[in-house]
């Protein structure tokens, strides 16, 4: 596996060693040993999430409070712009973000620590996103930043309105 990281510390992109030949290909998208060898991190996954969307949607910027999660975020069909934005209180890159193509095709996946948001936007006809999650999902903790805050200008690469759920619509402003 091969891991590049990012302009946010923590924040990391992971490639997996792909085995091609004329009858397709084979890799393990997700391997414990391997991802805590790469990474330096004990991480216990116990929630895998399935989302299917249309372009142009966009989903986001979520994140939990209370019990904020890890995410380990790869695309199975269509690509993505996916993006993650340091949040964390005594961080030096507080309000950053970072943000990159995930695709079926380019089979990259990004490590979020807990403590970050994360949202993206769909910039295929159909996009599957799957992730694993380190804590539960839940409700009472959960908190969304408006996807165009000023604060964090992120430049999502949009030719025109996404399509947003209403309460991402009504997401907090940054700051």
């Amino acid at each position: 596996m091969k891991v590049e990281p990012t302009g946010i510390p923590g924040v990391l992109v992971l490639e997996p060693k792909v085995f091609e030949d004329a009858r397709g290909c084979f890799f393990e998208s997700f391997n414990h040993a391997a991802f805590e060898a790469a990474t330096g991190q004990r991480v216990a996954f116990v929630q895998d999430n399935h989302s299917v969307s249309r372009g142009p949607v966009l989903r986001g910027l979520h994140y939990q409070a209370g019990r904020p999660q890890g995410k380990l975020v790869r695309v199975v069909a269509g690509s993505v712009f996916d993006v993650a934005v340091d949040i964390r209180p005594d961080s030096a890159t507080r309000g950053r973000w970072v943000g990159l193509e995930l695709s079926a095709e380019n089979r990259r996946q990004i490590w979020i620590p807990p403590g970050l948001a994360h949202g993206f936007l769909v910039t295929s006809p159909v996009a599957e996103v799957l992730y694993k999650a380190t804590d539960s999902y839940d409700p009472a903790s959960e908190r969304c930043i408006i996807w165009n805050d000023l604060t964090l200008a992120v430049a999502w690469p949009l030719t025109g309105e996404p399509i947003v759920s209403a309460k991402d619509a009504r997401g907090e402003p940054f700051a």
